[in-house]
């Protein structure tokens, strides 16, 4: 398969053929995201996508899951998106989720009737980068949009039928103020009632703009004790029910994996704990993006 750049995909489309249909972000201005910065955003030409498509099938005869990349590549013209899914179902017979990762501008830029055509076409799954529920983190992380936005894209994906994964980013407000981080976030995610939700904690990636705060002294990163109590205060106070839960990224200090709130007790016993000093939790050395 062909490739530009490094490529970046969810933890949970670790079994999917990866088709590049998008190079790089179309926004990529995060203060604290060092992906996609080798690129310069342009989507792909149609007939490189599609020979893509027959280079694959040849090379794997069939596939049952595509993740579109790069970032963002529902800003695609719709179009573009549905001649995509036409030759992913033609091309491969057992094919039964195909996802995407949908930055809330592009989502915004759609109309519910276009995120209901890509549904009917076969996009199955749309990650949303939410980070926070907070304005003014939002805007001073550089996402783009505010939290009523982030609210409105979410809300457009969930009701066009599309299976929503919300992502946030613990520790993304700094030392001493993460639990209003934590407050605002789970007040957003109640509201926007995704199906999945993973926690990730902020790793300082050298070249961004956070990094470079952070050694100027401008931002002072949160302890593990302060993470974990971000996790605990989002497990208590998230009513999404159900809601599959993960916190098990190589980034975060305590792996937790299962479905909100049946498992609620489990994952606060685990905490206290962590909290307590009772259980291990993961060196600040081997976390990673």
């Amino acid at each position: 398969m062909r490739y530009e750049g490094t490529i970046y995909r969810p933890p949970g489309e670790r079994h999917s053929y990866l088709l590049q249909v998008t190079v790089g972000c179309s926004h990529n201005a995060c203060t604290f995201c060092g992906m996609y910065k080798d690129k310069v955003f342009h989507v792909r030409d149609m007939a490189d996508i599609l020979e893509d498509i027959r280079m694959a099938k040849a090379y794997y005869g069939d596939v049952t899951r595509v993740f579109l990349c790069d970032g963002d590549a529902i800003g695609m013209e719709t179009e573009d998106l549905l001649r995509i899914l036409r030759a992913l179902y033609e091309a491969f017979p057992s094919l039964t989720k195909v996802g995407v990762y949908a930055g809330p501008r592009s989502t915004l830029s759609k109309t519910p009737e276009e995120l209901r055509a890509l549904r009917v076409a076969g996009l199955t799954r749309a990650y949303l980068g939410v980070e926070t529920g907070s304005d003014a983190l939002l805007k001073q992380i550089g996402k783009g949009v505010d939290a009523s936005q982030m609210l409105q894209a979410g809300t457009m994906l969930r009701e066009a039928g599309l299976d929503l994964w919300a992502m946030v980013l613990l520790g993304l407000a700094g030392s001493g103020t993460g639990l209003v981080h934590a407050r605002d976030t789970a007040e957003l995610i109640n509201r926007m009632k995704p199906r999945h939700l993973s926690l990730l904690t902020l790793v300082l990636e050298p070249g961004t703009k956070l990094y470079a705060d952070w050694r100027q002294g401008k931002f002072v990163p949160c302890t593990p004790e302060e993470i974990l109590r971000e996790v605990r205060y989002l497990v208590a106070n998230l009513t999404v029910d159900p809601l599959h839960f993960t916190c098990d990224h190589a980034s975060n200090y305590l792996p937790l994996k299962g479905t909100l709130g049946e498992e609620r007790e489990r994952f606060l016993a685990a905490l206290d704990a962590a909290l307590e000093g009772k259980r291990r939790i993961r060196p600040e050395n081997s976390r990673r993006v």
